[in-house]
């Protein structure tokens, strides 16, 4: 039986950490049997170039250079967990996929929405997440948290207008794409956020 892939998306600060192990823990309880990853990442290859492109010595990176990265990244993942984990019937739970790259470097870098969307077909085929949740903040309450945690890395660096074009862009994504997005309003206090993410899964176990 083929599993269901599950995406977190969202600019920074919203939440994504926090409530991945909480959907974690909601899919479990129903007996799913779930896969944790992430994006850039979720392999020793990938993980590696994770580091490439968060660290700021690589500050002079190229916009396309960005791009291949994270599609070779993702060609990795998808090959060694993703696609052997759903065929085994897991559930796999992402923080960030594609999507994150139309709003990152399609929003927020400026590369043509085509250009990813080729590299998409070619890297990915078919596959595309079965449901995606968008957790949205505005961009000044996501920074502010996101200011807590860390020194920023090289996207956290980046300016406030950067930001409300990747936001722009998940939430154009939302509307292009309704049957498979949900979009949470993570400025409500956790326990809010939540009981919304949890009404979301019930609705979406039922349709399965």
């Amino acid at each position: 039986m083929q599993g269901k892939f599950i995406v977190i998306e969202g600019i920074e600060g919203v939440g994504k950490s926090t409530n991945l192990e909480f959907i974690r823990r909601e899919l479990e309880a129903e007996g799913k049997r779930v896969v944790v990853t992430r994006e850039p990442g979720g392999t020793p290859l990938g993980e590696e170039i994770r580091n490439l492109v968060l660290s700021h010595r690589q500050d002079g990176m190229s916009s396309d250079t960005e791009l291949l990265l994270m599609f070779a990244a993702r060609a990795e993942h998808l090959a060694k967990v993703i696609v052997p984990a759903l065929a085994a019937g897991r559930w796999v739970l992402s923080d960030r996929f594609t999507d994150a790259t139309y709003a990152y470097q399609g929003g927020g870098r400026g590369i043509p929405r085509q250009r990813i969307a080729e590299m998409e077909a070619w890297v990915q085929g078919r596959l595309r997440p079965d449901l995606t949740l968008l957790l949205d903040v505005p961009v000044a309450i996501g920074l502010q948290r996101a200011g807590q945690r860390s020194a920023p890395d090289r996207f956290e660096a980046e300016h406030t207008a950067f930001f409300e074009r990747v936001r722009r862009t998940y939430l154009d994504l939302a509307h292009l794409h309704p049957q498979r997005y949900r979009v949470i309003d993570a400025s409500q206090p956790l326990e809010d956020v939540q009981q919304s993410i949890k009404e979301v899964l019930t609705v979406f176990l039922a349709s399965v």
